[in-house]
């Protein structure tokens, strides 16, 4: 027997109807909000990268023409070129590259990876009370160690050399020892447990177990302290005296002051942009090789501990 609806039945079905379209035009215009602040704040994040793209293919008149020139006319492309070889930036780029970033970069990742391995997988006496130790060193700022570490660095001999700013390198960051920790511990004791009763000992358990299971971890690390190491100023102009050991930041800084004395090239400013692009570039396209894994490091980092 069929059943009519009841003018009751559709009257109380229309409000329904209206409130459900009501949800989602509301979640509509909520999401259109939302990227529509994304983009002004992204927008706004990535601005000063494109004005000093544009400042470098322009004149020194031109960077100073108000209102802005956003499109230069011409476009002197060769101040990449001119700016990169007339102030030696090649030898600059070889010292952050070859003597700098890739041995700390190294250094750190492994001497981080073993002392982590150490607070967070092999129970030993004095272990927790050492690991807050290591971490209380993180809140020593810099400025307060700075003259006591060039001290010592000097009755080494190490001052004019880029020892005192690798070989600290290879002792571990208190940071990056915290991060790898968390990570670690999110790695089930079973699998050392296993590899244990198969007869593999700590170093191999590490590494042949722990480590490929951490590369997410262990490429943040990397990358970190690669630009940390790319960007560095404050240790190179404190222990390097000698232009033959300038590194990339020490470079961009003569070449900033050609623009203040009264002596400056004509294309001081593009060619401090132009370089600076070229410097900047390396980073940029880091980041964005190693995005995924870059989340999934951070994001994976810090669930357990």
């Amino acid at each position: 027997m069929a059943v009519q609806a009841t003018p009751t039945d559709q009257t109380t079905q229309v409000p329904v109807a209206r409130r459900s379209s009501g949800i989602s035009v509301g979640r509509i215009l909520a999401d259109v909000l939302k990227y529509a602040v994304l983009l002004v704040l992204s927008f706004s994040f990535i601005l000063p990268l494109i004005w000093m793209f544009v400042s470098a293919i322009k004149t020194d008149s031109q960077v100073y023409t108000i209102p802005p020139i956003w499109l230069p006319s011409p476009a002197l492309w060769e101040n990449f070129w001119n700016a990169w070889t007339t102030y030696n930036f090649n030898l600059f780029a070889y010292n952050t590259l070859v003597r700098l970033a890739i041995p700390t970069t190294i250094g750190v990742t492994i001497s981080s990876a073993f002392v982590a391995y150490g607070f967070s997988r092999i129970r030993w006496k004095g272990r927790d009370q050492l690991f807050f130790i290591c971490l209380a060193t993180m809140m020593v700022p810099y400025a307060v160690t700075m003259v006591p570490l060039f001290i010592i660095f000097r009755n080494l001999g190490w001052v004019n050399t880029f020892l005192p700013l690798v070989v600290p390198a290879f002792f571990g960051s208190p940071y990056f020892i915290f991060m790898l920790r968390q990570f670690f511990m999110t790695i089930p004791v079973d699998l050392s447990e296993a590899a244990r009763i198969d007869g593999a000992n700590e170093l191999q358990i590490m590494w042949r177990i722990i480590l490929p299971l951490t590369k997410s971890a262990l490429i943040v690390v990397a990358l970190f302290q690669f630009m940390n190491a790319w960007n560095d100023y404050l240790g190179p102009l404190i222990y390097l005296r000698r232009t033959e050991q300038f590194v990339l930041a020490l470079g961009l800084a003569n070449l900033r002051a050609t623009i203040a004395g009264t002596g400056a090239a004509p294309l001081a400013y593009p060619y401090l942009m132009a370089v600076s692009t070229i410097v900047t570039a390396p980073i940029l396209i880091a980041f964005f090789l190693a995005q995924r894994t870059f989340i999934e490091g951070i994001s994976l980092t810090g669930i357990k501990g």
